[in-house]
């Protein structure tokens, strides 16, 4: 049997360019290979993929029918990626991430699998407050399970979540996986989605998520591998 197809998709916020571009560069740096996307919410809007009501409340986007904030311009859309990708694995991450690893060993584990969505399945309750660049930090769920996620868009599960759901059903359900049973989601190696400041420190990190805050925000320049993001920064801006 032929190798699945495999495309990466890395969400896009126009608030925060340099963590994409940083994202993206580690990546590449990596994977020369894999064609790599980024999930630009103007871009699904002119296509008619993302019609949600949204507003914004000062620097807050807030998701109407979720009537719960929202931290990116990617919080819902990510869920769109079986759409776009059609075939394959796809793997979808948030842009506050760095890749260590290149996604070899991590498609490689996942082929031939029987899941419909594979990720990380921390257990991750935030305190309530303010997160990054002052966004509401909030509590779902199967948090952070969203924030790097592989899909196996050729599973007949995925081909529930349709472009209406994704446009019609609260954030909270989607980012618990509602369309999919327990059973059809799979679990990847916890170095996939080291949460810095929370995961525990076991095994090799393969991608870091500075899910509190990027290292070139005040109060987070010297959390565990800021040095490595910020060395990489002027290079990864450079390539825009």
């Amino acid at each position: 049997m032929d190798s699945p197809s495999v495309s990466a998709w890395i969400g896009y916020d126009s608030r925060m360019p340099v963590a994409f571009a940083v994202a993206r560069h580690s990546l590449r740096m990596h994977d020369k290979i894999t064609p790599v996307r980024g999930l630009v919410l103007s871009d699904l809007q002119a296509r008619g993929l993302y019609y949600r009501p949204t507003e914004r409340k000062g620097s807050q986007l807030w998701d109407v029918i979720s009537d719960a904030p929202m931290s990116t311009e990617f919080s819902i859309s990510r869920f769109l990626v079986p759409h776009l990708a059609e075939h394959g694995l796809a793997l979808f991450c948030d842009s506050d991430v760095m890749f260590l690893d290149k996604l070899t060993g991590l498609f490689n584990s996942i082929t031939g699998g029987t899941k419909a969505v594979y990720c990380v399945k921390h257990d991750h309750s935030p305190g309530i407050g303010l997160k990054m660049d002052g966004q509401a930090q909030t509590r779902y769920h199967r948090k952070n399970w969203s924030s790097v996620m592989v899909f196996n868009c050729d599973h007949p599960a995925n081909k529930r979540l349709t472009v209406e759901m994704v446009n019609e059903l609260p954030g909270r359900d989607l980012h618990a996986f509602c369309w999919l049973d327990d059973d059809e989601i799979g679990e990847l190696d916890p170095g996939w989605n080291y949460l810095v400041g929370y995961s525990k420190d076991a095994g090799p990190h393969r991608l870091v998520h500075f899910t509190e805050g990027l290292p070139d925000m005040e109060g987070y320049e010297d959390q565990l591998y800021a040095d490595r993001w910020l060395a990489m920064r002027p290079a990864a801006v450079g390539a825009i």
